[in-house]
C-alpha cells in the first residue's frame, strides 16, 4: 500500500502521462525528419503523427525551433550513451585496440538516414543559434571522451595538446560522415583505409 495520498498520486500519474505525451511527440517529430526532413516538420505535421492536438504539442514545445532542438538533443544524447563507453572500453586494453575504437565510432555512419538528419541539422545550426547550442553541447561531450581517452594512453601529453588532438579527431570523424555517405562523395576502400590510419594515428 502506498503511503502518498490521493493528491500525491494524482500528480505522479499527471506527470507520468504528461511524460509519455511529450515522448510521443518527440517521436512523431523524429520520424519526420528521418523520412521526409526538416522542411517538412511543421507543428500540424508533428500533431498528426502523434495523433494528438496541436494544442498539445504546442504546450511541450512553444515553437518549432523549441521542438527541433528537444529532438536535437535526444538524437544526440543517445548516440552519447552509445560512443562513451567504447572509450571507456578500449582504455581498459592494454594496448588499447585504437583501429578497433575508429572502425566502431566510423560504424555510426552506416544508417544513410542518419546521417541524411545530421547534415540537415549541421545545416540549420548556422542559422539557428538554439541548434547550434545543442550540437556544440554535444562536440564538447564527445571531444572530453577522446581527450580523457588521450589522457589515460600517455599521461604525459598536456591538456591543451589532448583537447588539440580531441577536437581534430572529432572533426575528422564526424566530417567524414558527409563524404562516406554519398552526400558529398561516394565511400572508397582506399579513402577508408587511409581515414582509419589517420585517425587512429591521432590515438596515439
Amino acid at each position: 500500500m502506498s503511503d502518498r495520498s490521493p493528491e500525491q498520486e494524482k500528480r505522479t500519474a499527471t506527470t507520468a502521462k504528461g511524460a509519455q505525451r511529450r515522448a510521443l511527440i518527440l517521436d512523431a517529430a523524429e520520424q519526420i525528419l528521418f523520412e521526409s526532413g526538416y522542411g517538412e516538420l511543421t507543428m500540424r505535421a508533428v500533431a498528426a503523427t502523434a495523433q494528438t492536438r496541436l494544442g498539445h504539442v504546442q504546450y511541450y514545445f512553444h515553437s518549432r525551433t523549441e521542438l527541433i532542438a528537444a529532438v536535437l538533443r535526444r538524437t544526440l544524447d543517445r548516440s552519447l550513451d552509445r560512443l562513451a563507453p567504447l572509450f571507456t572500453d578500449a582504455t581498459a586494453h592494454t594496448p588499447p585496440d585504437t583501429e578497433g575504437l575508429v572502425r566502431q565510432l566510423l560504424a555510426e555512419h552506416d544508417d544513410p538516414r542518419l546521417v541524411r538528419v545530421y547534415a540537415e541539422l549541421w545545416a540549420l545550426a548556422g542559422r539557428d543559434e538554439a541548434v547550434a547550442t545543442v550540437l556544440r553541447t554535444f562536440y564538447g561531450d564527445y571531444q572530453d571522451h577522446v581527450a580523457g581517452f588521450l589522457r589515460a594512453r600517455d599521461p604525459a601529453l598536456t591538456e591543451a595538446v589532448c583537447q588539440a588532438r580531441a577536437r581534430v579527431f572529432t572533426a575528422l570523424i564526424e566530417g567524414a560522415a558527409l563524404f562516406r555517405s554519398g552526400i558529398a562523395a561516394q565511400r572508397t576502400e582506399a579513402a577508408d583505409a587511409e581515414l582509419i590510419n589517420t585517425a587512429t594515428a591521432l590515438l596515439g
